[in-house]
C-alpha cells in the first residue's frame, strides 16, 4: 500500500459529463449530487462529445465551473481535467483564482480543484485552431506551464482564498508522474487496481528522487458507473486510492448508482474515525 493511504479519508467524486444534455439538466445534476453528499463534482474540458453523436450537444468547461461555484455551497468543484493547451497558463491561473473566490460563500475558503492534463482529443484542437503537436510536446508544455500557474497565483490581487489543490491526470511513468511528483496535490489515474498500484510505486519513486513526501499526494481513480464498491471500490482502496470518481452521462443523469458508493464511503470513514 502506498504511504499516502493510511491517514486519508475516502472521498467520492462524480464527473457530470457535459455532453448530450441541456444545461438545466446539468444544473440539476450538480445540485442533486451536492444534496446527496458527494465530495467533489467534476465536469471535463472538451468542446465536443467524447461518445455518442460526435456533433451532439456540448458545453464549455470553465464558464460552467463558475456557474457551479455560485449554484453550490459545500461541494468541491473542478475539471477532470482541464486541457493545458487551450489557455495561456497565466490566464488559466487567473480563471482558477476567480472561480475559487466565486465558490467561497459566507467567508469560507474556495472550493475549486485545478484539474489539469496535457490534452489528447485531436478534434478539439483542429476545430478550435490549436496546434495538436505531439504527446511529448504537450507534456513538455504542461511541465513548463505549471510553474507559471503557481507563480501567477503568487502575484494575483486578491490572492486565491487557499492553496488551490492541483490535480494532474495521466499515467505516463517517465514524464507525467514526475510532473505529478513535483506539482500535484492529487494524482488521478486510470486502470484496474493492479495497474494503479504499479503507478503508485512509480510515483513514490519520483517523489523520493525529488525529496518530496509521497503522502502529500492524494491518490484518485475513476470507477465505472455500474461498479460495485464491494468489488472495485475495495480493490482500489487496498492499493491506496482515496478519491474515487464515478461518471454520469447525459441527457438525463441517472444518479442512482451513487448511493451505494456514498454508503460505502461512510462505512469506511466511520471505521477510520474520520
Amino acid at each position: 500500500m502506498t504511504s499516502a493511504a493510511a491517514p486519508r479519508p475516502v472521498r467520492i467524486g462524480v464527473q457530470i459529463q457535459p455532453q448530450h444534455a441541456d444545461y438545466p439538466a446539468i444544473r440539476r445534476a450538480a445540485a442533486a449530487v451536492e444534496e446527496m453528499g458527494v465530495d467533489v463534482a467534476f465536469n471535463w474540458d472538451h468542446f465536443y462529445p467524447l461518445s455518442g453523436e460526435p456533433e451532439g450537444k456540448h458545453f464549455e468547461c470553465w464558464t460552467m465551473l463558475a456557474a457551479w461555484a455560485e449554484a453550490t455551497s459545500r461541494i468541491e468543484i473542478g475539471a477532470l481535467v482541464s486541457c493545458n493547451s487551450y489557455r495561456n497558463p497565466e490566464l488559466l491561473a487567473d480563471m482558477a483564482r476567480t472561480v475559487d473566490h466565486i465558490s467561497a460563500h459566507d467567508g469560507d475558503t474556495g472550493r475549486l480543484i485545478l484539474g489539469i492534463g496535457s490534452g489528447w482529443f485531436e478534434k478539439d484542437y483542429t476545430e478550435y485552431g490549436y496546434e495538436f503537436g505531439t504527446a511529448g510536446g504537450r507534456l513538455n508544455a504542461l511541465r513548463d506551464d505549471l510553474p507559471r500557474i503557481e507563480e501567477r497565483w503568487g502575484k494575483l490581487n486578491p490572492a486565491p482564498t487557499r492553496k488551490i489543490p492541483v490535480l494532474i491526470g495521466g499515467g505516463g511513468e517517465k514524464k507525467t508522474l514526475r510532473i505529478v511528483a513535483r506539482h500535484a496535490d492529487i494524482w488521478h489515474g486510470f486502470g484496474d487496481a493492479e495497474t494503479i498500484a504499479h503507478k503508485h510505486e512509480v510515483l513514490d519513486a519520483h517523489c523520493a528522487d525529488l525529496g518530496r513526501d509521497p503522502a502529500e499526494i492524494e491518490r484518485s481513480a475513476g470507477a465505472p458507473t455500474d461498479g460495485d464498491p464491494a468489488g472495485i471500490g475495495e480493490e482500489l482502496y487496498a492499493v491506496g486510492t482515496r478519491l474515487i470518481t464515478v461518471n454520469v452521462g447525459g441527457p438525463d443523469y441517472d444518479l442512482s448508482p451513487l448511493a451505494p458508493w456514498l454508503a460505502w464511503r461512510d462505512e469506511k470513514n466511520a471505521a477510520l474515525g474520520a
